[in-house]
C-alpha cells in the first residue's frame, strides 16, 4: 500500500501545495488530528488519530489505499513524520512537503527566516528563554506546557523585557491573530496552543572573543577575590561547558568565572553563590557590565545556599570556607554524573580535595599545578614577578 505524509500547512486548505491537494484527492482515507481533518468530512473516509504508533496500526488494517497522513505544517520541520516514517516498515512512503508556520508567518510579518533561530517548545524539553537571550531573532513553537504568555513572562522575569515579540494565533484560519508588542507588555496576556513566537533581542548576550579568558581589567574588582585570567581560561577548559547547561560557581567572589559561564552557556544558567556584601554588590555590576541575564546571584553560604538550586551540570569550587565535603555531597546528590572543578591555593586546601576526590572515585580525575610568571616594569627595564602557583582539580561522578 502507498502512504502519503502530507504536509498541509497551518490547516486552512488554502495553505495546500498543489502536490498535497492531488494527494489528499488520490487518497481513499485520511488519518490526522481532528482540526486537519475537518475540511474533507463527507467527502473522505477520515479517521482522527493523533499518536505515531495509532496512525501506524491502523493503516496496517486498511484493506484499500492509498492512505493519506495529514500532519501541520511540513513534514520536516518539528512534525510527526519524523517518528511516524519507521513504524510503516516496508510500505511505500511519498513525502509531501507543505508551509511551514516559520516561513508563513514571517511572510505575513514581512521579515526573512534565514538568520533566526529555530526552537520548539511544544511538548520538547527545552531553554527557549536561553536561546532567545543569545539569539538576535528566534522562532519559537509554543504550546503544551509552555505557551506564548508563559515564555513572555520568563523573558521579563530573566530581564529580557524589552525583547520585541510578535505572537501568531490560528495562522491561516479566518481567525488568526497576530499580536505584537515587548515581553514585558504581553506578559499578562494569554494566548492558546495554536501559535508561534518570533522574538528580536536587541542585545544578544555572545562572546567578544573566540577563546575564554577575559581580560581582568573587563571586571569590576574591588577588594574582593578574583581568579586570575590565565588560571580561569584553564578552569573554563577543564569545565568542558556546553550551551544548556546549569553551571554553580560557589564562592564566586567578583563573578570572573560566573560571567565567563555564562557567556559560554548562553542557553544555559549560571548561579553565583557568594557570602560576603562587597562581592555581591561586584556580582551584580559585573553581571549588568556583561548583560549576562542567565547570571543569577544567589547570596548565602554553602551547602545551605545550594539546596534550592536547580541540579547542576558543571561547579566550578573557587571557595569552600572549609565545608568542602559537604558541599561535594549537594552536589552530587543532586547530580551524580556532574562535573566539577576546584582551585586550591594553599597545602591543606589541596590535601582536602584530593581526599574527597578520592573518596568519591570520581572519573576522569586530574590534578594539574600551574605556575604563572608575569612582567613588571622596572625603570627602562622588566622584571619577573611569579604569582602563587595553583592547584587545578577535575572530576565526574559516575551516573
Amino acid at each position: 500500500m502507498k502512504v502519503y505524509l502530507i504536509g498541509v500547512g497551518m490547516g486552512n486548505p488554502a495553505t495546500l501545495t498543489g502536490e498535497a491537494a492531488a494527494a489528499i484527492g488520490e487518497s481513499a482515507v485520511l488519518l490526522g488530528a481532528e482540526r486537519l481533518l475537518e475540511p474533507y468530512r463527507g467527502e473522505k473516509t477520515c479517521i482522527p488519530l493523533v499518536l505515531a504508533t495509532d496512525i501506524a496500526a491502523k493503516i496496517q488494517t486498511l484493506d484499500r489505499g492509498p492512505a493519506g497522513v495529514l500532519l501541520s505544517g511540513d513534514t520536516g520541520f518539528y512534525s510527526g513524520a519524523t517518528r511516524l516514517r519507521p513504524l510503516l516498515g516496508e510500505t511505500e512512503v511519498v513525502s509531501i512537503p507543505g508551509i511551514s508556520s516559520l516561513s508563513y508567518f514571517c511572510a505575513r510579518l514581512n521579515t526573512p527566516w534565514q538568520d533566526a533561530a529555530v526552537i520548539s517548545a511544544h511538548g520538547r524539553t527545552h531553554n527557549a528563554v536561553g536561546e532567545i537571550q543569545r539569539s538576535a531573532k528566534a522562532f519559537v513553537l509554543t504550546g503544551g506546557q509552555t505557551k506564548a504568555g508563559d515564555l513572555c513572562r520568563a523573558l521579563a522575569d530573566r530581564g529580557l523585557g524589552d525583547v520585541e515579540i510578535a505572537v501568531g494565533e490560528r495562522l491561516s484560519y479566518p481567525d488568526e491573530r497576530i499580536v505584537t508588542g515587548t515581553a514585558a507588555g504581553l506578559a499578562g496576556e494569554s494566548f492558546g496552543d495554536l501559535a508561534v513566537v518570533l522574538a528580536l533581542n536587541p542585545r544578544p548576550v555572545a562572546r567578544e572573543f573566540a577563546a575564554p579568558a577575559l581580560p581582568d581589567e573587563a571586571f569590576l574588582r574591588g577588594g574582593a577575590p578574583m581568579t586570575k585570567e590565565e588560571i580561569r581560561a584553564l578552569a573554563l577548559c577543564r569545565l568542558r561547558l556546553r550551551p544548556g547547561h546549569v553551571v554553580w560557581d560557589v564562592g564566586a567572589g567578583t563573578g570572573s568565572v560566573s560571567v565567563e559561564c555564562a557567556l559560554a552557556a548562553p542557553a544555559g544558567q549560571v548561579f553565583a553563590v557568594e557570602q560576603k556584601p562587597e562581592a555581591l554588590e561586584l556580582l551584580e555590576e559585573n553581571k549588568k557590565r556583561f548583560g549576562v541575564s542567565n547570571l543569577t546571584v544567589v547570596a548565602g553560604t554553602a551547602p545551605g545556599a545550594l539546596a534550592g538550586l536547580p541540579a547542576p551540570d558543571r561547579v566550578f569550587l573557587g571557595g569552600t570556607s572549609g565545608a568542602l565535603e559537604e558541599i561535594l555531597t549537594v552536589i552530587f546528590e543532586k547530580n551524580p554524573a556532574c562535573r566539577v572543578v576546584l582551585t586550591a591555593v594553599t597545602l591543606e586546601t589541596l590535601a582536602l580535595a584530593v581526599r574527597c576526590f578520592g573518596d568519591r572515585d570520581l572519573e576522569d580525575a586530574d590534578i594539574a599545578q600551574v605556575a604563572v610568571t608575569k612582567t613588571r616594569p622596572a625603570g627602562q627595564k622588566h622584571l619577573f614577578a611569579a604569582q602563587n602557583p595553583v592547584w587545578i582539580l577535575s572530576g565526574e561522578g559516575r551516573a
